[in-house]
């Protein structure tokens, strides 16, 4: 693994000093410990950097679909062979266990590529409507990308390759909590030989560098991953220039089990899928819905499963679940432990602590709550934690009820029995339930399908051809 430029950012095609010397640590979360330090910026930084997107923007803007489809295909050969190095750094700053990162944190970023390049070779940047008019997408300009630590290169390719396909140029300030694989991604874009002044990086926190990338006049467009409360406040910064802002947020997701289901299989899979990157996905099935019926039996194999559940060193290959990302989040994720249990949820497995034989890191038990209500705070706050709420339900309208009654809407999940007409009620309940993606029987949404929420899960839709669409404005010129 070549040594990554930490105290520099990539501004016009070159790492360059910050402006300034403030540093900061970036920390292990398996052991606590320092293992870099990297440089942090403020307002000069990013008009350094958005000066370079800008100057960039017109030549780029032009190039032609094939131009920017050949672009593409070099950066998805540099990642490729580059692959191990990014799913070693996700490991090492995030705690993803390295088999989760070799499988997908890392994997993500060729996926997400392949569904917007797919995409690309579709999209029509110009067409007729009617006798006489023409209807154009271009480029909507210079874009600022606020990213997050959860699914860091997931994101930032989320970002950045849509732009590209759009003909955009940008800035992008990842998660100062993950920071090395960005440096990284930067290392492969220039080497795949994206444009001088294209791709500008500039590391920093959200006071110093995110609020000046949201507020800044020549930036057309923010793009966000992360908390709804940050997603306020870059909203309100925005607002003054009045630029387009997607914003990709919280969540709470539901996870229906149709009276019909398999329950055993399907209560497995539901609590694994919430344990999964220790819980830490906005898209998580955090709150499991059951029949009345059918509620003890599935508390009893909730429990069976999260005590199963593993916890164990990132550096170790398997299964198992790694840290939370910091001491912030694991305070977090303990505190909505305390308060689940204070509200009078019933303790199914885990709760407070560390699991038995970690003194250090930020490992947290993997834990399952039942006797839940719809309006306890462990089922209306995203605890982003392995944290399940177990509720029970009468028919398939108060499913529906409960599903529904949440802040967010970013995802849902459904069960469904095997004969058509079951598989059938469930595509009826997915119709009704407000979330942007739902899914049926494990299934997942592909690459290239739009990944977003409703309320306060955001706005604006992240991958292929709706990813590209975001990036650009639509003309209407008549002839």
């Amino acid at each position: 693994m070549t040594e990554l430029k930490t105290d520099r950012f990539y501004i016009n095609g070159a790492w360059v000093k910050p402006l300034g010397d403030t540093m900061m640590d970036v920390i292990n979360p398996a052991t606590e410990e320092v293992f870099a330090e990297v440089a942090m910026g403020a307002l000069a930084d990013v008009d350094a950097a958005v000066a370079a997107a800008k100057a960039a923007f017109p030549s780029f803007s032009r190039t032609t679909k094939a131009e920017r489809l050949d672009l593409l295909a070099s950066i998805r050969e540099v990642y490729q062979r580059r692959y191990d190095e990014m799913s070693a750094l996700i490991t090492e700053e995030m705690g993803a266990p390295i088999s989760l990162s070799d499988r997908a944190q890392a994997a993500v970023g060729i996926g997400h590529l392949d569904g917007v390049v797919k995409a690309l070779e579709e999209f029509e940047f110009e067409y007729p409507n009617g006798p006489g008019d023409l209807i154009v997408h271009e480029a909507i300009g210079v874009c600022g990308f606020i990213t997050p630590w959860n699914w860091p290169i997931n994101q930032i390719a989320l970002k950045v390759i849509p732009a590209l396909a759009a003909g955009c140029t940008m800035v992008l300030k990842p998660s100062e909590l993950t920071p090395m694989n960005a440096l990284l991604y930067a290392e492969i874009l220039h080497e795949a030989g994206v444009p001088k002044g294209v791709f500008n990086l500039v590391n920093g926190d959200g006071p110093g560098v995110g609020a000046a990338i949201s507020a800044h006049p020549d930036i057309a467009m923010v793009s966000f991953t992360g908390s709804t409360r940050a997603g306020v406040e870059i909203s309100k910064a925005a607002a003054p220039t009045v630029k387009r802002v997607t914003l990709e947020l919280g969540g709470k997701s539901p996870n229906v089990l149709l009276d019909d289901c398999d329950f055993e299989e399907a209560v497995k899979r539901g609590v694994r899928h919430c344990f999964q990157n220790t819980g830490q996905s906005c898209n998580a099935p955090t709150r499991m819905l059951i029949p009345e019926s059918h509620y003890e039996t599935a508390m009893e194999i909730a429990k069976e499963v999260a005590e199963a559940t593993e916890v164990g060193l990132p550096s170790q290959t398997g299964n198992h679940i790694g840290p939370l990302v910091s001491q912030m989040q694991y305070d977090r994720v303990q505190s909505l432990i305390q308060v689940g249990i204070e509200d009078g949820a019933r303790l199914v497995a885990g709760g407070l602590g560390r699991p038995e034989g970690f003194n250090r890191g930020y490992f947290v038990r993997p834990t399952v709550f039942g006797d839940v209500t719809n309006d306890m705070r462990i089922a209306q706050e995203e605890v982003f934690g392995p944290v399940l709420a177990m509720i029970s339900y009468q028919d398939d309208a108060q499913a529906v009820e409960i599903a529904n009654d949440t802040p967010y809407g970013l995802a849902a999940y459904i069960q469904t029995g095997a004969s058509e007409e079951s598989k059938a009620r469930g595509l009826a309940m997915a119709r009704d339930i407000r979330a942007g993606m739902v899914h049926l029987n494990g299934s997942d949404i592909s690459y290239g399908s739009p990944f977003g929420g409703y309320k306060l899960s955001g706005n604006g839709r992240e991958g292929g051809e709706y990813g590209i669409e975001d990036f650009c404005e639509i003309k209407a010129i008549s002839v």
